[in-house]
């Protein structure tokens, strides 16, 4: 089956050429060029990718990628003018998977979407083969339907907080440096860096620690990394 691409940008030409040179591979594209336009796609129909600049029309890209988070963990790459780092991270931070910096290379987006892709693949294989939930003590993973409950309230994760918070929960009191966490999770191509990781360290914490100052789940070794303590 064809993958199924939704592009967002308000540069009609950047969206023309990606979207043909997407076909060329055989992927099918749908195209939106602002961000209420891009929400209601994502809402109506299933996407293997999405690729979604920052600044849009109506919306931001932000703001869509953090609501398209509250119904979907399909993996999300940013398209931004912007070099700065904080930019980056704070993509990231709204569940988004990826970013590429414009001007870019159609054949660098190609070579990031089938990354993830290949990885979005693989981890499915992997899930499908192993244990489908885990417990320990009020925590609750659901890793069919990826879901996350404390004492039966259920908590709304990104797709890479449930990754990082799945990984430290299969191994538990296993310490996980910030270079390897960045590796086993967005995959060694990526090209950000460990801030990443305490980002999504610090947002995990935030949702499913009491106190998250004083974490009784994930837990932090000085100088060496994370883990989760059973």
């Amino acid at each position: 089956m064809a993958k199924r691409v939704l592009v967002v940008d308000d540069e009609k030409l950047i969206v023309k050429g990606i979207r043909f040179s997407l076909e060329q591979d055989g992927m099918e594209v749908d195209c939106a060029y602002d961000g209420e336009e891009a929400l209601e796609m994502a809402q109506q129909n299933h996407y293997d990718i999405i690729l979604l600049d920052i600044m849009l029309p109506k919306l931001t890209g932000l703001e869509v990628c953090q609501q398209i988070r509250d119904f979907s963990n399909v993996p999300i790459v940013m398209l931004t003018a912007k070099g700065e780092d904080m930019d980056k991270i704070l993509g990231l931070e709204y569940g988004a998977d990826d970013y590429i910096t414009k001007p870019f290379n159609i054949l660098e987006v190609k070579a990031r979407i089938k990354a993830i892709m290949r990885r979005t693949t693989t981890r499915k294989k992997t899930e499908a083969a192993e244990s489908k939930i885990i417990e320990s003590g009020d925590l609750r993973i659901d890793r069919d339907n990826r879901r996350v409950t404390i004492a039966g309230r259920e908590i709304n994760l990104t797709a890479r907080e449930f990754e990082v918070l799945e990984l430290l929960v299969l191994n538990p009191n296993k310490v996980y440096g910030r270079e390897s966490l960045l590796k086993l999770i967005w995959g060694a191509d990526y090209p950000g860096d460990v801030r990443t990781v305490d980002v999504h360290i610090r947002r995990l914490r935030e949702k499913i620690e009491t106190n998250p100052s004083e974490p009784k789940y994930v837990y932090t070794k000085w100088g060496v990394g994370y883990y989760f303590k059973h």
